[in-house]
């Protein structure tokens, strides 16, 4: 048990030196990390289906929009009274 508890914590130790190493030097970037890895690594997959995802958010997001300005605008002009 204690042996287990031991290699835990350096297990640890050695992710925290790690990503403070990784940190301190340019920053952790993890677009590039993400685009170095192979092309069938799942982590990849992922961070193009968010980063996809992400973009179609936006652009739909800006034709509601638009389409609420246009809906805005048609509510605030007047109607024309033919009647008189």
């Amino acid at each position: 048990m204690s042996k287990a508890l031991i290699a835990g914590a350096v297990v640890i130790g050695a992710v925290v030196l790690a990503k403070r190493h990784a940190m301190s030097r340019d920053g952790f970037d993890l677009e590039k990390f993400v685009e170095r890895m192979p092309d069938n690594a799942p982590p990849k997959w992922a961070f193009q289906n968010i980063t996809t995802i992400r973009e179609n958010t936006d652009r739909i997001l800006e034709i509601l929009e638009r389409e609420n300005k246009v809906d805005t605008a048609e509510a605030a002009m007047p109607l024309r009274d033919d009647t008189a």
